[in-house]
């Protein structure tokens, strides 16, 4: 089971001050453990590609408009291509959280698809709702809007904002997606237990950097 889940980590380190030294050890880690992929931000995906241009199973995931969602759908759009030609294999981006509060539904679902579509045949798209922000009512809004949009995943958090990933969000966000989309859980999965359990609710990826600590069943303090 440990293997099971091991495989569907999307090992991550999305820290600001994160240096080169900690990106190179979180590839290694991940060819080591054979992760998902490694998750990192914009600025190390063409190191971490290249890294991995021999580990084709390990694929390379970076975060679009993070942590906010608050820049324009043109500007995720340039960043999507730009990562995908840096090497990316999938796009993690924010939703526009405000313009989801606000009920504006068609900027929402523009803001997914120029992603979706700037990503189409390239890479996976997953789409960040920030559940700890939203009501189970927006919950399931943003989750139909990014399933109308074309995207692969819906992913519960950034794990830069109050909260992260809990089971209740999962079961709701696979009941609402069905069993064709995939559903990612990340911030705060710490152990083993803690990704167990987010995989019987329906995640079908777990992002986070405790991906070591819970292919040893062993527990990180990490915040993501």
């Amino acid at each position: 089971m440990t293997q099971n889940v091991t495989s569907v980590i999307d090992h991550t380190l999305l820290k600001a001050d994160a240096t080169k030294e900690e990106i190179v050890k979180l590839v290694e880690e991940a060819k080591e453990y054979s992760f998902a992929s490694v998750c990192v931000n914009p600025t190390w995906v063409k190191i971490a590609a290249e890294m991995l241009k021999d580990t084709p199973k390990v694929k390379v995931c970076t975060v679009i408009g993070f942590p906010l969602g608050a820049s324009t759908p043109e500007t995720k759009a340039f960043e999507t291509k730009n990562a995908i030609e840096n090497g990316a294999n999938e796009i993690d981006m924010v939703i526009n959280i405000s313009a989801l509060k606000d009920k504006q539904d068609e900027l929402v679902e523009r803001d997914i698809r120029v992603v979706v579509e700037a990503a189409k045949g390239k890479a996976l798209t997953k789409v960040i709702i920030e559940t700890c922000l939203l009501t189970n009512e927006e919950k399931v809004r943003a989750c139909e809007l990014s399933v109308k949009a074309g995207a692969d995943f819906v992913k519960t958090s950034t794990g830069f904002s109050t909260g992260g990933a809990t089971v209740e969000d999962i079961r709701l966000m696979r009941e609402t997606v069905g069993p064709e989309i995939g559903v990612k859980a990340s911030g705060g999965v710490r152990s083993l237990e803690d990704a167990l359990a987010m995989v019987e609710a329906g995640a079908t990826r777990i992002g986070a950097s405790s991906g070591v600590s819970i292919s040893k069943g062993e527990r990180s303090l990490s915040d993501y």
